[in-house]
């Protein structure tokens, strides 16, 4: 049997097909590629066009078929990563409405707040685990408030992968993993969160009925299996938000364990087996893939919005032109840790959790115009990213979460050798990298939704480590790190 996965990502959508028996990828592509635009009319705003991840995705869906050939006769089962936490508002016949206010979009912080603070925080996080703060539900008050005629026109509401699993299967679902995403869902009761929708006077109507992270969602339709040249009734058995989906990739499942991805943001996810908040919420706990109220497992997620966003910046503005990703981690190689004394506050995407919702921008600091060039800040940048995750990993440990080994992917930012080293300098964790995307984890995940695998063991029985970075120069990275800290304090 044959596994298609898909990751519905801000910068691409991804396909991957698996062969369930060996657990290898067959093929793999992703479009656009080039990345994919974000709309900000505003400052702070951030909407994608979800009709646009459609033909992403159909796009994608063919270069696979194309590659794989007869093979693709034999896909089985299909999953589904998504970008976290953005708002997708449909009409009954389960069309967008209006563009998706993505998981970087700013403007309903106040919405959040109010909410909070109406609820009252301690019994707030007692039953959501975390500030309704930026997060879908107090997006869809935005909307409310700001778009009432529309409002009134909406059927469901829907996270990025429940759309595109209704498109697929033309139902409307979602689940409880994604209900806390978008602090909708209640741990305390184990429903949905009325006290949530409530306090935001939202229509509990506008939530979608929940199913199984892994089983049956519904079925690849004849319409759906037509634009993508498919057989129709292939089970859609798995979906989840992307750094859930991406600790599954890397079978971070039980507590104690961390996963860790840097794309367009960057995320440090670790799995608790006990209830746990931030009283801050400055890191968000949410339901992990395989969580049940018999059995917690809960993911306590740390995410920093101007990760890989910030690094593919410096390329487009700093580097010399021409130069890929792999030149520059040459160049800036040869820069001191630390940078020579400059240092980047990588904040430059939205408001970020990690700063209680604050939007302060991304600043440089440090820079003399006698000794610093290009690669300086270059460096600078990729450290600032590693400075801002330990940053977010001094907050977890206050909760109890020690990461001594991180897991990732061979991509994006872990696949610079300044990145990875500068974050277990910085950190004193272990990283071990692994050959798997969220494409292929979500095939996986598909994988163990339809019964062909009988635990995630046997899924990831084949995952292949890459490479393990020991940290080394502590102290210096610790010394850079300091002055990072004392710059982000000013």
């Amino acid at each position: 049997m044959i596994l298609l996965g898909y990751d519905i990502g801000s910068s691409s959508v991804k396909a991957a097909l698996v062969d369930a028996q060996s657990g290898k990828c067959i093929a793999s592509a992703y479009s656009p590629k080039q990345e994919a635009p974000i709309m900000a009319a505003r400052p702070g705003w951030a909407e994608q066009d979800p009709l646009a991840w459609w033909q992403y995705l159909k796009a994608a869906t063919a270069e696979v078929l194309a590659a794989a050939g007869d093979r693709a006769a034999a896909i089985g089962a299909i999953g589904i990563s998504y970008q976290m936490h953005g708002l997708v508002c449909v009409d009954k016949d389960l069309n967008p409405l209006r563009n998706s206010i993505i998981w970087c979009d700013s403007r309903a912080v106040d919405y959040g707040q109010g909410a909070f603070e109406k609820i009252g925080p301690q019994e707030c996080l007692s039953h959501t685990l975390n500030s309704p703060g930026n997060f879908t539900a107090a997006k869809l008050a935005w909307v409310k408030e700001n778009e009432p005629q529309l409002y009134e026109r909406i059927y469901k509401i829907l996270l990025p992968g429940d759309w595109i699993a209704a498109r697929l299967t033309g139902e409307a679902k979602t689940t409880i993993s994604g209900l806390s995403e978008g602090v909708l869902w209640d741990f305390a009761e184990s429903k949905p969160a009325d006290l949530v929708v409530d306090a935001l006077n939202l229509d509990k109507n506008l939530l979608a009925d929940t199913c199984p992270t892994f089983g049956e969602q519904g079925r690849l339709s004849a319409a759906a299996a037509a634009a993508l040249a498919l057989p129709a009734g292939i089970p859609v058995s798995y979906r989840a938000g992307d750094q859930p989906n991406n600790a599954l990739s890397l079978n971070v499942l039980e507590p104690g364990q961390i996963a860790s991805t840097a794309g367009t943001s960057g995320v440090v996810y670790g799995v608790s087996g006990c209830v746990k908040y931030d009283a801050q919420s400055r890191v968000n706990t949410f339901a992990h893939v395989n969580h049940s109220p018999q059995n917690p497992r809960l993911g306590i997620l740390f995410c920093l919005n101007g990760a890989g966003i910030l690094n593919a910046w410096a390329r487009r503005n700093l580097a010399p032109q021409g130069y890929d990703y792999a030149t520059i981690d040459e160049m800036v190689a040869a820069v001191p840790i630390g940078s020579e004394g400059i240092s980047i506050l990588p904040f430059g995407n939205g408001a970020e959790r990690i700063l209680c919702n604050r939007n302060v921008g991304c600043s440089i600091h440090g820079v003399d115009f006698n000794r610093h060039g290009q690669r300086h800040l270059l460096r600078a940048a990729q450290e600032g990213v590693a400075f801002a995750f330990r940053y977010g990993i001094d907050v977890m440990r206050d909760m109890g979460l020690e990461p001594e080994t991180i897991h990732a992917g061979s991509a994006n930012l872990f696949l610079s050798p300044v990145f990875r080293e500068t974050l277990a300098g910085v950190t004193g964790a272990v990283i071990e990298l692994y050959d798997t995307d969220g494409a292929v984890g979500a095939a996986r995940g598909a994988g163990i939704g339809a019964g062909v695998y009988s635990s995630a063991s046997e899924a990831f029985a084949s995952l292949n480590r890459l490479a393990t970075i020991e940290p080394r120069n502590r102290d210096e990275y610790e010394g850079a790190y300091k002055k990072w800290y004392e710059m982000l304090n000013k």
